[in-house]
């Protein structure tokens, strides 16, 4: 078994709040992630795969098709956008980084599944201190 990431990067903006809660319960749970005017990052996006390598061409998978699967189904989506109103994976879940994580998994499996390939683990960074791991269910 060969395993093979690909980084990406994408900027974005977000908030971590919830509308059945009052301003002040969602400052003491969320801090200035629940801003009002919401905030961003430049974010760091690792997608893993896994699979045998393939003998004629010597690839687990060609890299200019895992970037472009990239790019097409996450980045473009997500790049310079309000994840909490522009991102259709996101639609009615909370924009914290394990739940972006999560949904960019449930995305792209099917579509490396596609290529003989299993999608083995997403990693995200939200901040150079801060990031999260998803290796599926």
């Amino acid at each position: 078994m060969v395993y093979i990431t690909r980084r990406e990067r994408f900027c974005a903006a977000h908030k971590l709040y919830r509308e059945d809660w009052s301003i002040e319960k969602n400052e003491n749970v969320f801090g200035n992630c629940s801003n009002v005017n919401w905030h961003g990052h430049n974010y760091d996006l690792f997608v893993t795969v896994k699979g045998d390598v393939n003998p004629t061409t010597g690839f687990l998978i060609d890299l200019k098709l895992m970037k472009t699967i990239i790019l097409e189904n996450i980045v473009n989506k997500v790049d310079h956008k309000n994840i909490n109103l522009d991102v259709d994976f996101m639609k009615d879940k909370m924009a914290s980084t394990e739940n972006i994580a999560i949904a960019i998994f449930e995305v792209l499996k099917p579509l490396f599944e596609e290529q003989k390939v299993q999608l083995h683990s997403i990693r995200l960074h939200e901040t150079e201190n801060n990031y999260v791991e998803y290796f599926g269910d």
